[in-house]
């Protein structure tokens, strides 16, 4: 590290912002592999029970584009966590999946995936293969769209705050924006192999696209209390 003047808290700022860039990097990273690991699971476990191909490739590419670019820019402009001072150092010698990254990726994949496949499966049971297959590219949409929120801290984000990031919250509306066109305007839709989903089949939609909050608030209050409980056992160790 060199300094460019006389003033050693510089360091401190020098530290804050490399640990603030590296945390939005591993956000960004994060999300994008989790939501990639759901359209993989998605397609796989389809093929795998028999049913047909819940997405088409057109609409896997919309997703990619779309759904997935925008909300890993946003999540790389995340303010800095308040106690990101106070957090332990990161170990040179580890990678950037370290700390259970890879785990967190594999079962939020997963979890997308067996929503999206549980959309499909319910569309093609009640309304047929087009309207399943058009619930299947709106949930998975919107499950990583509202998933995105998730990613960007491991606290609550009722405590933290949905609309904290700006640039999240306009890109989460904007790709909703977007996948509403793909399937309301008829001229888009045909492209897209989409027809207009009726208010029955959109509630079951939304239903399943915002299960995602609720599993994963659920998730990080288990996390929460086993680091509360790892600690105290940690001070009573060293208090006998």
């Amino acid at each position: 590290m060199i300094l460019a003047d006389d003033n050693f808290v510089t360091i401190i700022d020098a530290v804050k912002t490399g640990r603030h860039i590296y945390d939005n990097i591993k956000k960004a990273i994060h999300f994008l592999i989790s939501t990639n690991v759901g359209e993989i699971v998605a397609i796989f476990l389809g093929l795998l029970l028999g049913l047909d191909t819940p997405l088409l490739a057109m609409q896997l590419l919309w997703i990619n584009l779309i759904t997935d670019s925008f909300p890993a820019i946003a999540l790389g402009l995340e303010q800095a966590d308040k106690n990101i001072m106070n957090k332990k150092p990161n170990n040179s010698k580890e990678g950037l999946f370290a700390d259970g990254l890879w785990g967190k990726i594999f079962i939020e994949g997963t979890m997308i995936g067996v929503l999206t496949l549980f959309a499909f499966s319910l569309g093609n049971r009640l309304y047929g293969l087009k309207v399943a297959r058009t619930m299947a590219f709106a949930s998975l949409s919107f499950l990583e769209l509202i998933h995105s929120f998730n990613i960007r801290t491991d606290e609550s984000i009722f405590k933290v705050g949905i609309f904290k990031n700006l640039y999240l919250t306009g890109a989460v509306i904007l790709g909703i924006i977007m996948q509403l066109i793909v399937i309301v305007i008829p001229q888009i839709a045909n492209i897209f192999d989409v027809v207009l989903l009726n208010k029955e089949q959109w509630m079951y939609t939304i239903i399943i696209s915002i299960l995602p909050i609720f599993i994963m608030e659920g998730q990080k209050m288990i996390n929460k209390a086993k680091a509360e409980n790892n600690i105290n056992n940690k001070w009573v160790k060293n208090k006998v």
